[in-house]
């Protein structure tokens, strides 16, 4: 019973999250340059985690939630940010959204996170209206789903996720790992700002696969990571009330850093989605 009542409460702490609010006019330094006049500004709650730092799902969620607000005639299309400096989550997030190009197919929106006049993120925004055309895709097909019993329980995902992997396990595996997920009743509108949330959590934690001795509840002891940039691509209308596969590939460590990709597809194969991310990852002595 507290397991349920506990992904219950984050899943409302995440809906709300994702309610943004248009503030009447935007608060900002009165030494900076003037917003254009077409510029708005929406004020975010933030995530209630123990660590009192912000997930970076929760900003990814609420630019893509920004962006759909701006431009509801059009879907997101792609999302590109920049992780500038670590958030707190008792301090309000402000989201300053501005327009640079409204076509009849295309539009693109440079959006701002900042607490306390400081910025937090930075985000390229781009949007389409859709359009019938012909299709094709190299993404190989999903695996079959794993049954009840492959359920795993991941803190940040309020819903139901199954994977035949255990990412805790630190014996040296394949820097690849499969998840899948349905959320409960959101709504299209939600869709895309919830896959972009969950396509933040395990991409480290996959590109540590390989490394013996390493997974990713060592972050803090064993080493310190954060993600950088994150980019996430929409490629075909889909619902997160259905079964969908996240696939992560670990690609490289070096410098202090790792990258890693993805993919979304469904049940039936379909690839819905593609993210990339850039984290720092620093190896404690």
């Amino acid at each position: 019973m507290a397991y349920y009542t506990s992904v219950l409460a984050t899943w409302t702490d995440l809906m709300s999250c994702l309610d943004l609010r248009l503030l009447p006019s935007p608060p900002r330094d009165p030494t900076s340059a003037p917003l254009d006049g077409s510029a708005c500004v929406f004020e975010g709650s933030n995530q209630r985690l123990p660590h009192q730092r912000l997930f970076g799902g929760q900003l990814l969620g609420q630019f893509v939630r920004a962006a759909s607000l701006i431009r509801p005639d059009k879907s997101v299309k792609s999302l590109h940010v920049l992780f500038v400096r670590e958030g707190k989550s008792d301090v309000p997030l402000h989201y300053t959204v501005e327009p640079e190009h409204d076509g009849r197919s295309f539009a693109t929106l440079t959006m701002t996170a900042r607490q306390r006049g400081r910025t937090i993120a930075t985000c390229m925004a781009s949007l389409h209206s859709a359009e019938d055309g012909r299709e094709h895709q190299s993404a190989r097909a999903a695996v079959p789903m794993p049954g009840p019993q492959s359920r795993v329980h991941l803190d940040l995902l309020p819903w139901e996720t199954r994977s035949v992997t255990d990412l805790d396990d630190p014996a040296a595996q394949p820097a690849e790992y499969e998840l899948w997920m349905r959320t409960p009743g959101a709504g299209n509108v939600l869709g895309p700002a919830l896959i972009a949330y969950a396509t933040d959590l395990n991409v480290v934690g996959t590109a540590l696969r390989p490394l013996d001795g390493f997974d990713h509840r060592g972050n803090g002891t064993a080493f310190t990571s954060a993600s950088t940039s994150h980019t996430v691509w929409f490629h075909r209308p889909f619902d997160t009330e259905d079964w969908l596969l996240l696939r992560h590939f670990g690609t490289v460590i070096a410098h202090g850093r790792c990258f890693g990709r993805g993919d979304v597809l469904t049940a039936d194969g379909a690839l819905v989605a593609s993210f990339a991310q850039e984290a720092l990852l620093r190896f404690h002595q």
